[in-house]
């Protein structure tokens, strides 16, 4: 599920595996970046494009730079809130930031970014394909 805000924020909801957790059941910290990546599967999924479509087109967008605060812990079966917004595009790269809470609260559990930059098959940095980067661009507000 997305819903798209006002504000440019788009929610995406994930229900915590038990894979997703450590032996006391809280989510283990590197698989908020997994979440991170719903998030932004998703925000872009909903600006009319998948990832899937951009490798097809040759191209490849893996994350170069991330960052995650953790406030309070998450919960075998919780139901997580993703909140992502595309707050910067550039020509060869892109930001994401993420808000990460249980379904039904308002007290924030992770918040953090990633940062994508566009290679082609070959690994190469390039340039966002025009009409991606417009769409980026839409989500963005720019």
């Amino acid at each position: 599920m997305i819903e798209s805000l006002d504000s440019g924020c788009h929610r995406t909801e994930v229900r915590v595996l038990y894979g997703d957790t450590d032996a006391g059941n809280v989510v283990y910290y590197a698989n908020y970046f997994r979440f991170f990546e719903s998030g932004r599967t998703e925000f872009i999924r909903d600006l009319g494009a998948s990832y899937r479509s951009l490798e097809e087109r040759g191209f490849i967008m893996p994350v170069i730079e991330s960052h995650a605060r953790y406030k309070s812990p998450a919960f075998y079966d919780d139901l997580l809130v993703i909140e992502t917004s595309l707050t910067a595009v550039k020509k060869v790269s892109c930001r994401f930031d993420h808000r990460i809470f249980r379904h039904g609260e308002n007290q924030l559990l992770v918040k953090g970014y990633t940062v994508n930059a566009i290679i082609d098959n070959n690994g190469r940095l390039t340039r966002f394909p025009e009409d991606f980067l417009q769409m980026l661009c839409r989500g963005c507000g720019q």
